[in-house]
């Protein structure tokens, strides 16, 4: 264990934490990580929050995004707005993958559809997180996900231990609600991610395997991997609190 772990009472933390607001965790997490704070977008169907919020307090801080090589075009679109609007110092990784090569490799004849989903996700997507984290290094990592997003999320700490790539991740969202993200959205004037109208409510990849638009009052994490049982990509996987294999 790392004297940073050491001096850091994890338990404690949460338990402030749980009665904070994500402005006064995020606040917490600069001051307490400086320029090693770093924090992940995806530029989905919520992600104007934390981005929001983050650059707030830290404006500087750096932004992780995957480029997959099979990415939304409106995804593209939707990060370019919010990079204009608040001059984010984004760090783009890219699948080291050329997007139809890998497909014709891994026997995926159908480009709208995958048939081995979790091979796609490690080769195209893990691989150029944990690549970026090693590189940026930082000590600490912001990310947005929050307990009503999936069962899998629901045991998730603010703060927790990163196993896998040897950092804090905290996630200052945690408690929000939907209501919560939209009230947000709407009272600073922050945009939609363009899918959002057609029913895309989390965004993802583009095959139909992957991210799908749902109907009416379904969980907006079902038009994710629908029908296979998966909720995760395995970026929020393998850390402090996980027993589950990427």
């Amino acid at each position: 264990m790392s004297n940073t772990i050491a001096q850091l009472d994890l338990p404690s933390l949460n338990e402030t934490f749980e009665r904070q607001s994500p402005e006064q965790i995020i606040a917490w997490s600069a001051a307490q990580f400086g320029d090693d704070l770093l924090m992940s977008s995806s530029f989905g169907a919520d992600s104007a929050v934390l981005l929001h919020m983050a650059t707030q307090i830290a404006p500087r801080i750096k932004i992780l995004f995957v480029d997959t090589g099979y990415i939304f075009p409106e995804t593209f679109e939707f990060l370019e707005q919010l990079k204009r609007r608040m001059d984010l110092n984004l760090h783009v990784y890219r699948t080291k993958n050329d997007p139809k090569e890998y497909l014709r490799r891994a026997g995926e004849t159908d480009p709208t559809w995958r048939n081995n989903i979790d091979a796609c996700c490690a080769a195209n997507k893990n691989e150029p997180f944990d690549r970026g984290m090693r590189e940026l290094k930082p000590r600490a990592w912001l990310r947005g996900i929050r307990r009503a997003q999936a069962e899998t999320r629901k045991i998730r700490q603010h703060i927790e231990w990163d196993i896998r790539r040897q950092v804090h991740a905290l996630s200052p969202l945690l408690n929000l609600t939907d209501r919560d993200i939209w009230q947000y959205l709407n009272r600073h004037g922050l945009p939609y991610h363009p899918l959002r109208e057609k029913g895309y409510l989390s965004i993802g990849c583009d095959p139909l395997s992957c991210t799908r638009p749902i109907n009416g009052n379904a969980d907006p994490r079902s038009g994710r991997w629908a029908g296979t049982g998966k909720v995760e990509c395995g970026i929020n996987l393998n850390n402090s609190l996980d027993s589950a294999e990427l």
